[in-house]
């Protein structure tokens, strides 16, 4: 199979994979997916510019990018079915299953996240070091044990995925990670069972000398303060509490670690916010970190010599670190789309020009931060009552 190919099957299977956790309402991981399709899209066209679906694969890219927005709150509505139209056939993306299984909501990939690519949030990543880094590294020093559980709560798109990520990597652990709306909404019947499996599983890897993390999204919908519940919800619950305990229980040194991540930390139930014994806020990235992100997503682009970074990082305050990839990435799609639209891409010497400063003001100036200052309130009263770092 030639590389054009592989990048080919790539794509199609990010965006295979995008579509349908976004119908099932896993929305964390569905942009995760809907990034590394637009990556590997951008790469191909970069690659080969005179590939003849490069146009549509384009298309594809500003589709996906446009439902990251609408997904986080700040885009208009598209539908997650509008991403299967206008699409090659082998980038089709099936029809939605009725019922997903074990296996189609529980990711296993093992992540490949650098501490340094997670850039700034250097209290959280001091506090997840504290409680399993180190730990990992010498339990002859923790007599008296270490945290099995943390919380990372905060705004969408600060980096508690890639935190969580990152530690796995640092610590060569099996990571396994699901979307807690997925469970209760698709594993109808079989949430309880499928939840005891997912903490057996990581038991077992740690039983067998490998650490292991499990990482919950949306943790809210699955340990949310529930004004009714359904007998079904409440044994769910009960289940998850039951095997937090036993991960958290002080007489077993295995090295299993919970980690949730919600954006509405307030809706949480206290008792299953005690299991959690550290709670970190994940915030939106300061002016320093604003300009390290910059420096990151545009590493590989040609800029031209009036792009100012620090401007960048100046203008965009308020923005998250979603919404600075969101921001290159859109100046990114911009320059390469008016490469195609000129005729010229079928020149393989052909090269979009250079991203101006004025390409970046023009997006920042048509984008609002995803995060109203309403919600950082509101996210910092929290940790003021329930911090633990």
């Amino acid at each position: 199979m030639s590389a054009s190919q592989e990048l080919e099957k790539a794509a199609t299977s990010y965006a295979t994979e995008a579509v349908r956790l976004d119908k099932q309402g896993a929305k964390g991981m569905a942009i995760t997916m809907y990034q590394k399709a637009i990556e590997t899209l951008l790469k191909l066209v970069q690659l080969y510019p005179d590939y003849g679906l490069n146009k549509v694969y384009i298309q594809r890219a500003m589709a996906y990018q446009e439902r990251i927005r609408m997904l986080q709150g700040v885009g208009p509505p598209v539908e997650p079915s509008t991403m299967e139209e206008e699409r090659p056939s082998e980038m089709a993306a099936p029809s939605e299953a009725k019922k997903a299984s074990y296996d189609e909501l529980v990711l296993k990939e093992k992540p490949d996240v650098k501490w340094e690519e997670v850039v700034g949030l250097d209290q959280a990543k001091k506090a997840i070091k504290e409680a399993i880094v180190y730990p990992v590294q010498r339990p002859d020093l923790f007599p008296l044990g270490w945290p099995r559980g943390i919380l990372l709560f905060g705004p969408p798109g600060c980096g508690k995925t890639l935190l969580a990520a990152a530690v796995a990597t640092e610590i060569e652990a099996a990571f396994v990670s699901v979307d807690a709306a997925s469970i209760m909404s698709k594993w109808l019947g079989e949430a309880e069972q499928n939840v005891a499996r997912l903490f057996m599983s990581a038991r077992k890897s740690a039983e067998e000398g490998r650490p292991a993390i499990v990482f919950i999204d949306e943790l809210d919908s699955l340990i949310g303060i529930r004004s009714s519940e359904v007998g079904g919800e409440v044994r769910v619950r009960n289940q998850f509490l039951k095997e937090t305990d036993g991960i958290i229980d002080k007489g077993k040194n295995l090295h299993v670690y919970v980690i949730g991540a919600t954006n509405k930390p307030w809706s949480l139930d206290w008792p299953f916010i005690r299991r959690f014994q550290k709670r970190i806020l994940v915030p939106l990235p300061d002016f320093q970190a604003r300009i390290q992100m910059f420096r990151l997503y545009t590493k590989h682009l040609n800029l031209a010599a009036d792009v100012d970074l620090h401007e960048l990082a100046r203008i965009s305050e308020g923005f998250s670190g979603s919404d600075i990839r969101d921001v290159c990435q859109s100046a990114h799609l911009k320059v390469i789309g008016e490469l195609f639209e000129s005729g010229q891409a079928s020149n393989k010497q052909a090269q979009p020009r250079p991203l101006s400063m004025s390409d970046f003001k023009g997006i920042l100036e048509e984008r609002k931060p995803s995060v109203s200052p309403d919600m950082l309130a509101s996210y910092n009263r929290w940790f003021e009552a329930f911090k633990a770092l």
